[in-house]
């Protein structure tokens, strides 16, 4: 194994696009494999290198880690990006755990048919604002802080941003009532490794394609449609 960590996925988002958001946050470089045909994911199973037999994949520190809530853990512990202590790590946890949510229902948005697509639309908007958005507006304003825990730049608000960005994509102006957020977006955005992911070059993917709908299907044959929420 290299110095840097390696990611094994496919040349697009998915859940893989959090541990990149998380590397780069840190400062740190990443190799990436991208799996194209049966063949590389065939041959990932037989090496046992996919533990439960599932991609996300990444060696680092001489590990091979799958579990992509278990790479982000490790990645935000190595760097200092979970905490000062346990009730900090706890509150972090909390935290990414709601933007998890909040993305899961962006995340099988390229797999619906078209009809589902439009339903699961309205379905992102209302639960980011109605459900999520609510939620980081008010720590943020009771807190009084610039970040959502402690006093430090930390897993969570990477994780947040991450997912604002995403909703954005699909309703440009959902953070309209949220006066705490888009400071908040505007602040995170600005930290130098954060600025620089999200610059043209950088080794963030963009909004997942036809191509890559069948690149996945094709590879982890996915021969059924994926349900809305």
């Amino acid at each position: 194994m290299s110095g840097k960590p390696k990611l094994y996925y496919f040349d697009g988002r998915g859940k893989m696009e959090s541990v990149r958001w998380l590397l780069a946050a840190a400062g740190v470089e990443f190799e990436e494999e991208f799996l194209e045909t049966r063949d590389q994911y065939e041959k990932l199973l037989q090496g046992g290198s996919l533990l439960f037999q599932q991609v996300p994949m990444v060696e680092i520190d001489g590990m091979r880690m799958v579990q992509t809530r278990a790479i982000l853990s490790y990645i935000a512990a190595k760097y200092n990006l979970y905490g000062k202590d346990l009730k900090e790590r706890a509150l972090i946890d909390m935290y990414v755990g709601g933007t998890d949510d909040l993305m899961g229902f962006i995340l099988i948005f390229p797999f619906l048919s078209a009809e589902d697509k439009e339903k699961q639309h309205a379905v992102i908007v209302q639960k980011a604002t109605s459900r999520y958005f609510p939620v980081y507006e008010k720590v943020l304003k009771d807190r009084g802080q610039h970040f959502l825990v402690g006093n430090n730049f930390s897993w969570a608000d990477v994780h947040l941003l991450e997912a604002i960005l995403m909703v954005e994509e699909k309703k440009s102006d959902v953070l309209s009532g949220f006066p705490q957020l888009q400071a908040f977006k505007a602040r995170i955005s600005s930290i130098p490794t954060i600025k620089k992911f999200l610059e043209p070059g950088s080794q963030r993917k963009p909004v997942p394609d036809d191509k890559y709908v069948e690149t996945v299907r094709r590879v982890l044959h996915m021969y059924y449609d994926v349900k809305a929420n």
